[in-house]
């Protein structure tokens, strides 16, 4: 499904030293897969979720979708693709906070310019109901509980109907309980949707419950 080859990520520091934050890095993910990426802080793991999500391009190396090059796409049709492919999860939620959480989870579906095949707000609908946030739809983010936003996150990133689910550290910021339930939430998603979820952290005991682990230490796949 997403395969990258011989990427590189490079940065130029303000000292004019460069920072190589990925070297060749050559790994596949294929349709349905449960990965975790693992490493501890600096190790890359981040700037590879970011080449992943196509948030960020590399210096040098390809990635293909579908195998489909996305180096040959221009900044609206890798920002479309971008915005139909991936449903982005983030540690720190990152929901607005003056939107009602209707409107968070329907954010996706303003900036794309395709055609949906399914009717949005029933989509929301469902979400909300799916995860428990019924009676939420008009609250604003800063008035749930943390698991509950993460929820809401999750509703945002599936409302596209996405075949990738990146989640970044999604339970650090909640406690072990939550934690639980959002990482559950997330098994259900694979399991039953048959969603391809790649789960960033830095935590042994969350990538042991994943079904593959890509381990990345300095900027290079262990």
């Amino acid at each position: 499904m997403i395969s990258l080859s011989h990427v590189n990520k490079k940065y130029v520091l303000d000292d004019d030293v460069i920072f190589s934050a990925l070297k060749d890095i050559n790994v596949t993910i294929e349709q349905g897969e449960f990965t975790s990426i693992i490493g501890p802080s600096g190790s890359g793991k981040s700037t590879l979720m970011h080449i992943i999500g196509l948030l960020d391009q590399p210096t040098s190396g390809q990635i293909r979708i579908n195998n489909k090059d996305v180096s040959k796409l221009n900044d609206d049709q890798l920002s479309s693709l971008r915005n139909e492919f991936v449903g982005f999860v983030f540690q720190q939620f990152n929901l607005i906070n003056k939107l009602s959480v209707m409107e968070n989870i329907l954010i996706p579906t303003i900036y794309t310019r395709s055609k949906l095949s399914h009717d949005p707000l029933e989509k929301a609908r469902y979400l909300i109901k799916r995860f428990g946030l019924e009676g939420k739809e008009n609250s604003f983010p800063n008035r749930i509980s943390g698991g509950q936003q993460q929820r809401v996150a999750i509703a945002r990133a599936l409302i596209m109907n996405p075949k990738l689910i990146l989640a970044d550290e999604p339970t650090g910021n909640l406690d072990t309980k939550t934690g639980t339930e959002i990482l559950k939430l997330l098994h259900e998603l694979h399991e039953h949707e048959k969603i391809t979820v790649i789960i960033v952290t830095h935590d042994p005991n969350i990538a042991a419950q994943t079904k593959r682990k890509i381990e990345i230490r300095d900027g290079e796949i262990q």
